[in-house]
């Protein structure tokens, strides 16, 4: 993923075509599902799209599983999708719909705004990813823009990617290592729990800081929290 391959979102105009007698005639609503386990925002989003004249909201879902059935029986053009929901993630069901449906455009709207969020769903196939903090405009000019094709990040989703492709990936051992940190564990402690010796802890812990360019350990863990590398 690069810089280059982010698109800014910017309202789009409504969609609309000229027939031969030169007359502009609107073309088919945008077809949108929208799958949250929040129902007041739900609803309140279902609002806002269903207000437009280019878009509506066909359906509904409150879990992973029963999105991707909806998504099945429905086939929006455009799916919105929570990143946290009570049965599996909006990765998971984003996955598992790509996996039948590869052409699917879903759209990721969280309230998680870390880096490593982000690229996952990315890498996953989502074709934006959107906070729900944003400006009501910004969700409308993404599901326009998805609907065309163009994958969208609004600028502040841009910088957080951005920020998180400048840091070296920690392994999987330096993540477990980071986690144990983030525990308040000392390195002999991390040592005894991991069966590797006290040295072998400090050079992970060294490696955990220069890729993540942190001061100390405590800089260390809370930059992997505010990228999603880790949670506590």
């Amino acid at each position: 993923m690069t810089a280059n391959a982010i698109r800014i979102c910017s309202p789009e105009p409504l969609r609309s075509t000229v027939a031969e007698d030169g007359v502009a005639q609107s073309l088919p609503a945008i077809r949108v599902l929208s799958v949250d386990d929040h129902p007041a925002l739900s609803a309140g989003i279902a609002a806002v799209v269903n207000r437009q004249t280019d878009m509506k909201i066909i359906g509904a879902a409150s879990s992973g599983r029963e999105g991707i059935r909806k998504f099945c029986e429905l086939q929006p053009d455009v799916t919105l999708m929570d990143l946290r929901l009570p049965d599996l993630s909006g990765i998971d069901a984003l996955i598992s719909i790509r996996s039948k449906f590869p052409k699917a455009r879903i759209l990721i709207l969280t309230t998680f705004d870390r880096g490593a969020d982000i690229l996952r769903s990315l890498q996953a196939g989502a074709a934006g990813y959107l906070l729900k903090s944003g400006p009501r405009h910004e969700l409308l000019a993404a599901i326009r823009n998805v609907h065309r094709g163009t994958k969208c990040l609004p600028g502040e989703v841009a910088a957080r990617l951005a920020e998180q492709l400048n840091h070296e990936p920690l392994s999987r051992r330096e993540i477990e290592v980071l986690r144990h940190l983030a525990g308040g564990n000392s390195n002999r402690d991390i040592a005894r729990i991991l069966f590797v010796s006290e040295e072998t802890v400090k050079v992970h812990v060294r490696h955990i800081m220069e890729k993540l360019g942190a001061n100390d350990r405590t800089h260390a863990v809370a930059i992997g929290v505010r990228h999603g590398i880790i949670q506590i």
